[in-house]
């Protein structure tokens, strides 16, 4: 089964609700209880809140009990403001579960060694237990798992089955994955649906639990570079692997910007409302580093940072050992047990590195000091005055050449897509 509305400009309110309820039809057996397994608030932009509101009325309108998970991986659990802002005022707030990455999951097996060492090239040899949230078992007659096909920097292409086993999955599936993409290396990952980490998300579903009633619906949004107004592109729900291809066809038509030249300086903002941490801001480095020249510069307004990670045990280790590149984070690895229980913390301070190539600097606003970013490995200079140079309500996202001539490349939200330098990323 797949349902498909790809290719338009814009997909309309009405039309979506339509698809929605297709997608909701196609289940001919009869529906007692449904999960539904949206992103949190960080992916606000996914459409992913507007589905869920949508499938939930319908569902509860025939009867059908239906509770909400946001799949939240290793993020905070959302706050009554943020899950309003994401989903709306329709949802009671009883129908929402929080996600425990730590300690309110089930193993449903393992997978071994080998087939690490296999997708790895023999960089990693170690077996990852397959855990997920123990409310995916409570018996529901179905699942249904929404998300946003985007480029993402640990898995490719973002969402299909990394929903269910990072979104919704345990600790040691998303330490090792994690640190299975770092090793492999970020940048021939990015923007790629065939990936060693999607490999792995595939395999872990596919022999652990193929039995779980799960149907996917996959968005595809696109930002107007002018107007900075989001646009629903494509809209895919089905079963399995096809409906995740289709939807990576589009996205990496319209979520992949390709330049000709490397800028020497990349302006990001990050969203107040969607990143208050560098385990979240640092997409800022992620999705731009394809990009920029080296020994040049990526300047990271974030007025609302508050920490580095967003799990108490990931924040400290982030302030511990900071964004050193790979070979620092490698050595710490073999040499400290606490980071070699946190692999996934250590894929992150791999990739919040810029591996000396260029310069990052941060820019917080009150929530975080200065010495605490220079602390980690960052350059940091305040917001207010940065912003006061670029400012990111008047700039217009792509190229833009300052007063005094300086030219800059601007980002308003590094979550809606990838920018490279095509040589680089064709190679």
């Amino acid at each position: 089964m797949i349902i498909h509305c790809g290719e338009q400009v814009s997909i309309s309110r009405g039309e979506l609700r339509t698809l929605v309820l297709q997608t909701l039809a196609a289940r001919s057996e009869t529906l007692r209880r449904v999960l539904l397994l949206p992103p949190d608030h960080t992916r606000l932009n996914s459409q992913a809140g507007v589905i869920t509101a949508m499938a939930y009325e319908a569902l509860t309108a025939r009867g059908v009990r239906v509770d909400v998970m946001p799949t939240l991986g290793t993020h905070n659990a959302m706050t009554e403001k943020q899950l309003r802002l994401m989903f709306g005022d329709t949802i009671p707030l009883t129908a929402f579960l929080v996600h425990d990455w730590r300690n309110g999951i089930v193993r449903t097996g393992e997978l071994p060694g080998s087939l690490l060492a296999e997708l790895s090239g023999g960089k990693v040899a170690y077996s990852v237990g397959v855990e997920v949230s123990r409310r995916l078992f409570d018996g529901y007659d179905l699942i249904l798992s929404i998300g946003q096909v985007v480029p993402h920097e640990v898995v490719g292409m973002a969402n299909y089955t990394k929903n269910i086993v990072v979104g919704a999955g345990g600790a040691d599936i998303i330490n090792k994955s994690h640190f299975l993409g770092a090793v492999c290396n970020m940048e021939t990952i990015l923007g790629r649906a065939d990936t060693p980490v999607r490999r792995l998300f595939n395999t872990a579903v596919e022999t652990f639990l193929g039995d779980l009633p799960i149907t996917y619906i996959l968005t595809v949004v696109e930002q107007d570079a002018v107007t900075r107004q989001m646009h629903l592109r494509g809209f895919y729900a089905g079963d399995d692997a096809p409906v995740y291809h289709e939807a990576c066809k589009l996205a990496r038509r319209v979520n992949i910007t390709l330049l000709d030249r490397e800028p020497r300086k990349v302006v990001v903002a990050l969203d107040p409302h969607e990143f208050q941490s560098t385990w979240l801001g640092n997409k800022a480095i992620y999705r731009t580093r394809l990009a920029i020249a080296d020994g040049g510069e990526l300047v990271v307004l974030a007025p609302a940072l508050k920490e580095f990670g967003e799990d108490p045990t990931i924040d400290k280790l982030i302030r511990k050992y900071g964004y050193r590149g790979t070979p620092a984070t490698l050595k710490a690895v073999a040499e400290n047990e606490d980071l070699r229980g946190n692999l996934g913390a250590a894929a992150h301070l791999i990739h919040g590195s810029s591996e000396g190539r260029f310069r990052i600097t941060y820019c917080p606003g009150d929530g975080m000091g200065l010495e605490a970013m220079r602390a980690v490995g960052f350059d940091a200079v305040p917001y207010g005055e940065m912003a006061a140079r670029y400012n990111p309500d008047r700039l217009q996202d792509g190229w833009n050449r300052m007063p005094d001539g300086e030219e800059i490349f601007f980002i308003s939200n590094p979550a809606l897509g990838l920018w490279a330098y095509r040589a680089k990323f064709e190679q």
